[in-house]
């Protein structure tokens, strides 16, 4: 298990990479796979609205809580709600590029920060938030003990995590990334969620709710080779989701067969 101090030292090389966006021929293969495969899924068949909005109900009333945005880059899709209506908001992330354009468009928010700080250093002394908005971050962390002690510091008593990460328990999807891996640029902070690391947040926080995305309809692009109209596929995909999003919520072997995950979870 790697220390405190020996992943802040990998995160130095994380905040390079996302200043610079160097990747080697493999690891664009991968990202254009995912953008054009898994993106065009969950926007054909309105998985990202469903998590959004899902993310927002939530988050509840947000006039008297303090946010972390954690790992929000230049801001992810609700870093501007979250701002907005927020009693006080910080977003952080490794980039100092990315957090110059956010803070940018936080200009006259005045409860609003953004800063370019490790969420593991001394240096981010803030702490009592409310809320920890983590989306497709926690998986960035290698040691997911470490980052579990640092989450409960961070929060507030009865302070909730809000996340959504990759999953690895799939038996095709751990096959790709096992063959992957040895060529991936990014590998060092790429840790997708293992069935030990959901059963490790299971322990160490009461999770309220939770949700399995891409587990049978991560097969949709394939009605895309059946002689069926767009119409229909676009209704079984959606068929295919509901199914992914509502047994998961109790069926771990369900949660298990999907490719992302997004829960509550709040501080014992």
């Amino acid at each position: 298990m790697k220390t405190k101090e020996q992943i802040i030292e990998t995160n130095i090389k994380q905040k390079e990479f996302y200043n610079t966006k160097k990747t080697n021929f493999a690891t664009k293969m991968w990202y254009s796979l995912r953008e054009k495969t898994l993106k065009n899924i969950r926007r054909n068949i309105g998985i990202l609205d469903e998590s959004y909005d899902l993310h927002k109900k939530w988050f509840g009333d947000l006039s008297n809580k303090k946010v972390l945005d954690l790992g929000c880059f230049a801001g992810n899709s609700l870093s501007m709600h979250l701002a907005e209506n927020s009693k006080q908001y910080i977003g952080i992330d490794l980039s100092d590029i990315a957090i110059a354009k956010l803070n940018e468009r936080l200009v006259n928010i005045d409860s609003a920060k953004a800063l370019a700080v490790d969420f593991l250093s001394d240096e981010f002394a803030e702490k009592d938030f409310d809320i920890i908005y983590a989306y497709g971050v926690l998986h960035h962390f290698p040691s997911v003990d470490v980052l579990i002690n640092r989450l409960n510091e961070k929060l507030a008593t009865n302070g909730v995590v809000i996340s959504y990460d990759p999953l690895e328990t799939s038996i095709p999807i751990k096959i790709i990334r096992t063959i992957y891996r040895p060529f991936q640029t990014d590998a060092a902070w790429e840790w997708p969620f293992t069935k030990k690391t959901f059963f490790k947040y299971q322990k160490a926080f009461n999770i309220e709710e939770r949700r399995g995305l891409l587990g049978k309809s991560k097969w949709f692009f394939l009605l895309g080779m059946l002689p069926i109209s767009e119409e229909k596929s676009i209704a079984i995909g959606k068929k295919w989701h509901k199914e992914d999003w509502e047994k998961s919520a109790t069926s771990v072997s369900k949660l298990f067969s999907c490719m992302h995950v997004t829960m509550l979870m709040r501080k014992k």
